[in-house]
């Protein structure tokens, strides 16, 4: 049915904005076929470009994907429900059990390893974990897939001179992750502070993320601290922010 809107909306926003209702009303369901241009074109009597340009707002919005040529559907994704607070209690790692798969749940959780090994620290991970001009880390990168989509990139960095030797510089740091091998050493961490912040991926975040165009990431670091108050590790997440919700769950002070 034609659009009425009187607003000063353009017409390929608000014929976007229709199908965003119809979705979040479940007249499309994940899967569904969407209308497609010259479905659009017919029913708001709009040019092909509007049509084209109303879908592609729902796919830069990561509600939709384009299948097969020009065919739009409904995207079909559960949201990773990133639980801030819970995943990092020691009854998990401590268990021998990787706190990325507390994010999972019954899904399939692949993870890459790009690279591990040692090299100059950066100088903003220096600083916070109190490292020497010139001293080392060990870097481990990480590409996490859930369900066969990236979703996740992640960069942990220690101090070398601790890490050498030792199942955290090999890409299989064991049951618990570098968690449980920092506790092995006596580093336990008990302490873990976690900055948030959004930002468009560059170039290189959106290949290895497979993003869509106009997706943004939500950019996490987290450092590790031990009982006597010194970092251990410090923590750099890309995630595809249109694949998570971020819970913090705590009470009140």
């Amino acid at each position: 049915m034609p659009s009425h809107s009187s607003g000063r909306q353009p017409k390929y926003q608000r014929i976007a904005a229709e199908l965003k209702a119809a979705i979040q009303a479940g007249t499309y369901g994940p899967g569904d076929r969407l209308p497609g241009e010259n479905d659009l074109m017919a029913a708001h009597g709009v040019a092909r470009m509007t049509a084209r340009q109303a879908l592609g707002v729902l796919q830069t919005e990561g509600l939709a994907e384009a299948r097969k040529g020009a065919v739009v559907f409904v995207r079909e994704f559960r949201l990773i429900r990133r639980r801030g607070i819970q995943r990092l209690a020691a009854e998990v790692w401590g268990r021998g059990r990787s706190i990325w798969a507390a994010d999972t749940e019954d899904r399939e959780l692949v993870v890459e390893f790009l690279s591990v090994g040692e090299e100059p620290a950066p100088q903003a991970v220096a600083a916070v974990l109190e490292l020497a001009e010139g001293d080392r880390v060990c870097a481990r990168r990480r590409r996490f897939l859930l369900d066969g989509s990236p979703v996740l990139l992640a960069t942990s960095y220690l101090d070398a001179a601790l890490a050498s030797g030792t199942a955290i510089a090999e890409p299989d740091s064991g049951p618990g992750g570098i968690y449980a091998r920092l506790a092995d050493l006596g580093r336990k961490p008990v302490r873990f502070r976690e900055e948030v912040r959004s930002r468009m991926p560059t170039p290189e975040e959106a290949d290895r993320l497979d993003l869509k165009s106009g997706t943004p990431v939500v950019l996490v670091s987290r450092t590790a601290f031990t009982t006597d108050g010194r970092a251990v590790e410090v923590n750099e997440m890309t995630l595809d922010a249109s694949a998570y919700v971020l819970e913090y769950e705590f009470d009140a002070q």
